[in-house]
Formats: C-alpha cells, sequence, structure tokens
C-alpha cells in the first residue's frame, strides 16, 4: 500500500433546500462581493438562478452575474470572468451548474487572486499556483465531481487544446447539493454524467496496487450504487432516492477518498480530452467511447483486477480455468451498460464518422504533447500506444 495524505475540506450540505442556506454560507467562508457564474438558460428557465440571486440579496451579500459557460469550459470567457471579478472587486466565486461552471469558476478565481499571471499558464506548467478566490457551487449536474475536488480542465481555442490543472487552494469551500434540482436533466445528460463518475472511478480502480483492500471495495460498492440507480432515474426522472444516491456518488466518485494507498491512472481522461477539443463531444460519452478499447489494451498489465471487476461489479461468472475470458465478460458487459444507458461505445457512434489518420496522429501529437508527456499510471503510454488505441475505438 502507497503512502498518502489526505485533505478534503469542502463542506457538503445536501439535501431539499439546502440552497436556502448560501447567503449565509458564503458570509461564512468571508465571501462580501461575489460572482455567481453559470452555464446556458437552463438556470434561468428552472428559477435557481433568480433564487440564488434574491437568497443573495435578502441575506446581504451584493453580486454581479457572469452566465455562457458551455459544455468544455472556454478560456475565452475565463479571462472575461477574470476581467469582471477585477472591476467589480469580487472575492468569491459561487458556480451554478455542473463540472463546465465550476471548473471554469475556479480559473476564474486563479486568474484574480494572481493578476500578474496568465491564468493558461497554470495548465501548461509555467506557474505554480499559490493562492486562488474561494470558490463555492450549486450544484445541478452530477457528473464531474468538481464540487468537491482540487481540480479543473479548460479548453483554450487556440489550438483546441484541453488541459487540466489542481491544487489544494482549488478546494471548493461549500457545495449545496439538492438533488430534486436534477431532476429536469435529460436522460441523455443524465447519462454522461454517470458514465464521467464512473470513470473517475476506474481511473483509480484499474491500477497495479492491490493492497488497499478499502479502498478497493469502496470503489467496488459506489459503481454498483451508480450502475443500479441509473436505470431507476432514467424511467423515473424524480426518483428523489435514486438521484441522491447518483448525486452524493459523484462526489465521492472524485473527491480522493478512492484513490487511497493507490497509484492512479488517467490515460482514458487524457485521451479523450483530445477527442472533446477536437469535436467538441460530451466529456462523459467521449469516455464511453474510449474506455472499452483502452481496457484490452491494457488489461494485461493486472488481469486479476480486470477479472475482480467482472465479478463484484459486473455480475459475470467467474471462470476460474480462463482468467483472460472472464476479464474481456466484464469489458464487454460494461460495454453493454453503456449501450443500455445510451451511450457510445465507440468513435463512429460519438461523432457520426470515423475519425482520419490524420486527425489520430494529431490527436495523439497532442495528447503526449509531442512526447514530452508519457500517460497512463496502469501501463505506461507512448504515442504509438495512444494511436493504437484511438485506432482500437474506431
Amino acid at each position: 500500500m502507497r503512502d498518502f495524505n489526505y485533505y478534503a475540506p469542502t463542506e457538503v450540505v445536501f439535501g431539499k433546500e439546502s440552497e436556502e442556506q448560501v447567503a449565509q454560507l458564503v458570509k461564512k467562508y468571508g465571501g462580501t462581493k461575489v460572482l455567481v457564474h453559470y452555464g446556458g438558460k437552463s438556470a434561468q428557465r428552472s428559477g435557481l438562478l433568480d433564487k440564488i440571486c434574491g437568497l443573495l440579496k435578502d441575506g446581504g451579500v451584493s453580486y454581479v452575474t457572469l452566465g455562457g459557460v458551455v459544455p468544455n469550459p472556454r478560456l475565452s470567457l475565463v479571462h472575461e470572468g477574470i476581467r469582471l471579478c477585477q472591476q467589480e472587486g469580487v472575492d468569491f466565486i459561487l458556480a451554478i451548474g455542473g463540472g463546465s461552471v465550476i471548473d471554469s469558476s475556479k480559473a476564474i478565481a486563479m486568474g484574480v487572486a494572481v493578476p500578474d499571471v496568465e491564468v493558461w499558464d497554470y495548465y501548461i506548467g509555467k506557474a505554480q499556483l499559490t493562492k486562488a478566490l474561494p470558490v463555492a457551487s450549486v450544484l445541478t449536474i452530477p457528473a464531474a465531481g468538481s464540487e468537491t475536488s482540487a481540480n479543473t480542465v479548460i479548453t483554450n481555442e487556440d489550438g483546441d487544446i484541453k488541459l487540466g490543472f489542481g491544487g489544494p487552494a482549488l478546494r471548493p469551500k461549500f457545495a449545496i447539493m439538492n438533488p430534486e434540482r436534477t431532476f429536469t436533466l435529460p436522460p441523455y445528460q443524465t447519462a454522461a454524467g454517470v458514465t464521467d463518475m464512473m470513470m473517475h472511478i476506474f481511473e483509480r480502480y484499474f491500477t497495479k496496487d492491490d493492497d488497499m483492500e478499502l479502498t478497493t471495495a469502496l470503489a467496488e460498492a459506489t459503481l454498483r450504487t451508480v450502475k443500479n440507480a441509473v436505470f431507476d432515474v432514467l424511467k423515473n426522472p424524480e426518483d428523489y432516492r435514486q438521484r441522491a444516491q447518483i448525486m452524493w456518488s459523484g462526489s465521492v466518485a472524485h473527491w480522493g477518498l478512492l484513490g487511497m494507498g493507490v497509484q492512479e491512472d488517467w490515460a482514458t481522461h487524457q485521451i479523450e480530452h483530445e477527442l472533446s477539443a477536437m469535436f467538441d463531444v460530451t466529456h462523459g460519452a467521449g469516455l464511453a467511447a474510449v474506455w472499452p478499447s483502452w481496457a484490452r489494451y491494457c488489461m494485461h498489465e493486472n488481469l486479476s483486477r480486470f477479472v475482480r471487476f467482472a465479478v463484484n461489479v459486473m455480475d459475470v461468472p467467474n471462470d476460474f480455468s480462463n482468467p483472460e475470458a472472464t476479464a474481456l465478460k466484464g469489458i464487454e458487459a460494461m460495454e453493454c451498460f453503456y449501450r443500455a444507458i445510451g451511450m457510445p461505445t465507440n468513435i463512429h457512434e460519438l461523432i457520426g464518422r470515423e475519425v482520419t489518420d490524420d486527425e489520430i496522429k494529431e490527436m495523439a501529437r497532442k495528447c503526449c504533447q509531442d512526447d514530452r508527456r508519457v500517460i497512463g499510471g496502469l501501463k505506461k503510454l507512448y504515442r504509438a500506444d495512444i494511436e493504437a488505441i484511438y485506432y482500437m475505438a474506431q
């Protein structure tokens, strides 16, 4: 078992009408002038944006608003948010939405706190994060786990580059989580969110480190919970109990707890980031399209772990005489699960066509950063490996 430090300071306020506490929570964590950051029209149509702004006003907290966050959030809007916060004297960022809005909020928080540093420099490794404005969220899309994590992912339109960054200063101060606010999510978005949170667990679960039994057992329990809950939610979008299972699982999946004592992987995410950057696809769907090929390419690095997944999570009978067959049936069962919830299992299904040789080479080049980076923990992946996985995922 590997040594680890565990730091998870986010206060979670979970349950019905939990957003009623927003003003007192902002003040508790030192906010006096808030940027309310959100995405598209859903926050307005649902009435949540107006409600949050009204609660802040009634609680004596001044605010300004900035909408327009899209999936795969853009650096240009981050720059706009930084300028607005500087003009208005903002000292606290409140995200209303899902992972994209929270990631954009974290990037703005970095840029405002250290105005002399170009915020993109953090993502490309040219700057070290020393501080950020406090960030919090009212979660409406359970998926990315950004509401409790130290991570953020941003797309730079100049070159279609999508990169992640993380640091303790980016841990949100609080996360307001009311499962009722997810009732109106479209089925596709619900399924993509579940896929994303399950993949956050996969990136920690599929490892060469087999010693941390508690971490492994918690990961399997969370995977089973999400896998079972999503079907009830797709049948009945207002199933509060199962919406709550999914919402909490999304946070648990990316809080760091399920990676304690093991080496994490993250290759599937990094491979998918290039798909998102090039084709602007939904992140969860892109992960579903890539993971089965990654799994088949890497499973022999720890075949027993893929067998355990097949048996304990996907309910595949264990063929003790042929562990490879059991592992492959587990991957196939995961593909069946993806199809059952409306997710793709290859790139053709994701974008409607095969990717070209030139596109594969370009994505692999960016993913390995012109051979300056090797990705993966379970199996080290070089440019040729990444190209091979893209071809397998056609």
